[in-house]
């Protein structure tokens, strides 16, 4: 079977005073993409939003919590759907000099091959597209194809079949991956606790959290919803 696997990231530059960074996937069967578009699209349009609103974790918020709260029903009931997340945590107090020969994105890359690595079976296919981000995108697309294609000696590209960019406004799947990449983000930085938390949000990961323990790390094969939690050794 042919799967698009759809990349994102938050909290990813080394400096950006964040602890945590996460990095998730949401993939389905190739085919089922028009389908799933056209059911998130009717979602938006039942709320009364524009079928061309971008869903992303910053936008979430009380006054929009129904929305989010029926999308997260839809990934659950939708099983063609599937989450890998990574969260990797201590991200300011890591030695690259003694671990990754001096070199943040050597850990970066390191980290996105784990995330991704339980997603590939040999007897599948896959299109692996990542949000844009940046201008460096181009290199790193190209390093991560040759991490990955090696791990598994494809090197005339019969199961990676292409790895490439995409804009997150023109893919709902993707705009999913944002979703719950920035739950786990604000979960695992203790931003609920916040003085100022932001209650559509609080209210999203309660939710998510009744489905799934996102505490724990789950088996490698789980498929709906799987979760690696990666800690630096001390």
């Amino acid at each position: 079977m042919l799967y698009n696997v759809y990349c994102d990231e938050s909290c990813h530059l080394q400096k950006d005073n964040s602890p945590v960074m996460v990095l998730g996937a949401m993939y389905a069967p190739k085919e089922k993409k028009s389908q799933i578009y056209t059911d998130i699209r009717a979602i938006k349009e039942k709320h009364g939003l524009s079928s061309h609103f971008e869903i992303k974790w910053t936008k979430v918020s009380e006054s929009k919590i129904d929305f989010y709260l029926d999308v997260l029903d839809y990934f659950w009931q939708n099983d063609n759907l599937h989450y890998r997340g990574l969260v990797a945590t201590g991200k300011n107090d890591l030695d690259h000099q003694k671990f990754n020969d001096g070199d943040y994105d050597l850990w970066y890359y390191k980290m996105y091959f784990r995330m991704i690595d339980p997603i590939i079976c040999q007897e599948d296919e896959y299109y692996i597209l990542l949000d844009i981000k940046d201008t460096r995108g181009g290199k790193r697309v190209q390093k991560l194809k040759e991490v990955l294609c090696n791990n598994i000696y494809d090197f005339n590209g019969e199961v990676i079949k292409y790895i490439g960019q995409i804009n997150s406004c023109d893919s709902e799947i993707l705009q999913l991956a944002d979703l719950f990449n920035g739950a786990l983000t604000y979960h695992y930085r203790g931003l609920e606790k916040a003085e100022r938390s932001n209650y559509g949000k609080v209210a999203f990961i309660e939710k998510l959290s009744e489905r799934q323990n996102i505490d724990k790390i789950t088996y490698r094969q789980a498929s709906k919803f799987n979760l690696f939690v990666w800690r630096p050794q001390r």
